[in-house]
C-alpha cells in the first residue's frame, strides 16, 4: 500500500468516528428545529364531571320459579318387529303396502299350502265316517253287544282324527305372515316367488301410537322421579312442546355411570311424531312461588362474591346477593334484594358503586 492510500484509509476513518461522536447533538439540533416551525398544541385538561351510563333496567316482582332437570333422550316405537314366517316355503301371495297401516291379524303374506291343504281335506274326509262309527259302537255298547274296551278304542280313534286336523290346521296357520299388532308397515324385503324361511325377513312392523320416550336420570333426582311423574320435551325442528307420563325406571344404578333408564309414554294419536329421533327432556322437580328472579347477566362475580346494582337516584349502588337455584338464563336471589327494587340488567361489567347512570329503557323481567 503506497503512501496516499494509507493516508486516504486513515482519514475516511477519522471522518466515521467523529460522524458517530456528533451524530446524537446534530440529530437533536434538527429535531428541534423543525419543532419551531410546528404550532404549539395543548390539551384541555380534563374535568371532574362523568356522564351518565345507558343502562337497562327492571323493577323486581314476585314469581313463580320451576326447578328444571333437562336431559337428551330418544323416541321409541311403542312395539316394533321384524316378521317372518314360521314355516318354509315359497311365497305365494303378498297383501300389504309398504308404509300403509295395519290392524292386528291382518293377513300380510303367505306361502305355498297347497300339500296342507290336500292333507286336510283327506282327514276332514274321513271324520263323518268315525263319528257314525263310534254312534254305532255306543249303540251297540247300550245293548251290551261290546265291550267297553271295543267302544274305548273307536272313541279313541275318532280324537285322534281331530287332534290330526287341528294340527294340519295349526301348520296351515304358519304358512300365513299376519300382523300380531296394530301399525305401520316397512319396506318389502322380498318378492313373490321368493323362498321364504324363518330366517327371512318378510318386513317390519312399527307401532308409533304411543310412543315411548326413553332417557337416563342421576342418583341426585331419583327420589323424584317416579312413575306417574309428568315431563315435557321438544324434538328438532319443530316449536311445539309435548307432554308424557313415566311409566317405569330401571331398579338399579348402572355401576359406571351412576344413573338409569326411564321411560315415559306419548300418546301420539296422530302419528305426528316418527321414533328414532333425540328428544331434549325437562322435568319439572319442584315449583317455587313469590320468588325473586333476575337475569343471569345482572350478576358478576367479584372477590369471591356474586353482586348486582340498583338504581338509586341517577346512580349505581352495588349490591351483594346470594343465590340459590340457576336455570340457563335466571337465578334465584334469596338474600341482597326485595321486591320492588330496579335493578340494573345491562351493563353491568362496567358499573361501579356511585357511578351516575340513566335508564334507556325499563323491561319486563320474567323467568321465560
Amino acid at each position: 500500500m503506497n503512501r496516499n492510500t494509507k493516508i486516504t484509509v486513515f482519514a475516511s476513518i477519522a471522518i466515521l468516528i467523529l460522524g458517530m461522536a456528533f451524530f446524537p447533538k446534530i440529530k437533536q439540533l434538527f429535531i428541534s428545529g423543525n419543532q419551531k416551525d410546528e404550532p404549539i398544541q395543548r390539551t384541555a385538561p380534563a374535568g371532574n364531571s362523568r356522564s351518565a351510563l345507558m343502562v337497562n333496567a327492571t323493577v323486581l316482582k314476585p314469581q313463580t320459579l320451576n326447578n328444571m332437570f333437562s336431559i337428551t333422550g330418544v323416541l321409541l316405537p311403542d312395539e316394533e318387529v321384524n316378521l317372518t314366517f314360521e314355516s318354509s316355503g315359497k311365497i305365494t301371495d303378498i297383501y300389504f303396502e309398504e308404509g300403509s297401516f295395519v290392524q292386528k291379524g291382518k293377513l300380510l303374506a303367505k306361502v305355498n299350502d297347497a300339500p296342507l291343504q290336500a292333507e286336510l281335506k283327506k282327514l276332514e274326509a274321513q271324520l263323518p265316517l268315525a263319528q257314525d262309527r263310534l254312534y254305532r259302537q255306543q249303540t251297540l255298547l247300550e245293548k251290551d253287544a261290546i265291550s267297553q274296551e271295543t267302544y274305548q278304542s273307536i272313541a279313541t280313534q275318532l280324537e285322534t282324527l281331530k287332534a290330526d286336523i287341528e294340527l294340519v290346521k295349526a301348520r296351515i296357520r304358519q304358512t300365513e305372515l299376519r300382523a300380531p299388532f296394530d301399525g305401520m308397515i316397512g319396506l318389502r324385503q322380498v318378492s313373490e316367488g321368493a323362498y321364504a324361511s324363518p330366517s327371512v325377513v318378510v318386513t317390519s312392523l312399527t307401532k308409533i301410537s304411543p310412543l315411548k320416550i326413553e332417557f337416563s336420570l342421576n342418583q341426585n333426582i331419583l327420589s323424584k322421579i317416579k312413575p306417574g311423574s309428568q315431563i315435557s320435551f321438544k324434538v328438532a325442528n319443530d316449536l311445539s312442546e309435548y307432554h308424557a307420563t313415566v311409566y317405569a325406571i330401571e331398579s338399579r344404578l348402572d355401576v359406571k355411570t351412576l344413573s338409569l333408564f326411564a321411560r315415559a309414554r306419548y300418546p301420539n294419536t296422530d302419528g305426528k311424531i316418527k321414533p328414532g329421533q333425540s328428544a331434549d327432556v325437562r322435568i319439572n322437580l319442584n315449583q317455587i312461588d313469590n320468588a325473586i328472579v333476575i337475569p343471569g347477566i345482572s350478576t358478576v362475580k367479584e372477590m369471591g362474591r356474586d353482586i348486582t346494582y340498583l338504581y338509586d337516584n341517577g346512580k349505581a349502588r352495588e349490591v351483594e346477593i346470594i343465590i340459590g337455584m340457576r336455570t340457563p338464563s335466571s337465578v334465584e336471589v334469596i338474600s341482597g334484594l326485595n321486591m320492588g327494587d330496579t335493578l340494573l340488567t345491562t351493563g353491568v361489567m362496567q358499573l361501579r358503586g356511585g357511578m351516575p347512570v340513566q335508564i334507556s329503557q325499563m323491561v319486563e323481567n320474567s323467568t321465560d
